[in-house]
């Protein structure tokens, strides 16, 4: 298995995530949002933000299903647009998530955005929720940005859920991992304060997450958007209703200091360095 050699970058970055209502079936209405969240993350010293699973549509599988060529997203779409120019203007990099074509069908993405405003190819969700296998197809590969000597991860949702997901970004040499998503009041609230601090504490690398609130594609969705430290502890959390944006500066000495101290990372590419084959076989011994 292919691992990154353990580095740190030389500044702190500061990220945010953004949650909101987007508004069903209404791109224009929820690109102009995304622009105006940007903005306020901007305002707030941000250089990346991060929005929620499906934001420009709503998460709303059948809606998009009946007419993808105005509800899902290609590279050239002009109505991204303005997500190009206010990146450009405030030197902001954004990912927001779509619904997107592409060979083979449709995906759930991340679209990506430089602080040039360029276009970037999205990540797609590679662990797809039962409900969303009969109109999307699974992403390939996983995604890394590089932003001033910070590598950030991609994720989308129930990616969250898997943990070879983060760890095969963390072995790529990932010190965060951003996931866009949505999940509910109901058993998405307990799922996802379980699965980001975990993610993040087994993998020594900051952790954002960006969830809808309010009401999208039938689920009441929870808030309570976060960030949480290499150690597994909340940095920064939303509200569980309302619409806002949260902060969190990335430190590359939090990072150092939590990798030295914890070292079930390096031990595991140490494990993998020397060719040793992982430890899966079972010896099954009866007892009756």
């Amino acid at each position: 298995m292919n691992h990154k050699p353990a580095s740190f970058p030389q500044a702190s970055l500061l990220i945010a995530a953004a949650q909101a209502q987007p508004v069903s079936g209404d791109v224009s209405a929820n690109i102009a949002r995304t622009v105006e969240l940007t903005g306020l993350a901007a305002d707030r010293g941000a250089k990346l933000v991060v929005l929620p699973e499906k934001f420009l549509s709503g998460y709303e599988p059948d809606l998009i299903a009946g007419d993808p060529a105005k509800y899902a997203f290609d590279t050239d779409d002009a109505r991204l647009d303005p997500i190009r120019e206010v990146c450009r203007q405030r030197e902001i990099a954004v990912v927001v998530g779509a619904a997107t074509r592409g060979v083979g069908g449709l995906f759930i993405s991340s679209l990506v955005f430089s602080r040039s405003g360029e276009f970037i190819e999205p990540y797609h969700k590679q662990y797809l929720y039962s409900g969303e296998m009969r109109i999307y197809r699974p992403g390939a590969q996983g995604a890394m940005l590089e932003i001033d000597g910070w590598r950030l991860a991609l994720g989308v949702c129930y990616d969250s859920g898997f943990p070879e997901h983060a760890r095969f970004a963390a072995i790529n040499g990932a010190h965060a991992y951003l996931v866009s998503a949505l999940f509910s009041v109901k058993s998405g609230y307990h799922q996802s304060r379980i699965w980001f601090p975990a993610r993040a504490f087994d993998n020594t690398m900051y952790v954002l997450m960006s969830n809808h609130v309010g009401t999208t594609g039938g689920w009441q969705t929870c808030g309570a958007s976060a960030i949480w430290s290499p150690y597994g502890e909340v940095v920064a959390e939303a509200s569980r209703e309302g619409e806002e944006v949260i902060t969190a500066r990335l430190d590359p000495a939090v990072l150092a200091d939590v990798r030295e101290r914890e070292t079930v990372l390096a031990d595991f590419n140490a494990f993998n360095a020397r060719g040793d084959e992982m430890p899966g076989a079972y010896a099954v011994h009866r007892l009756d």
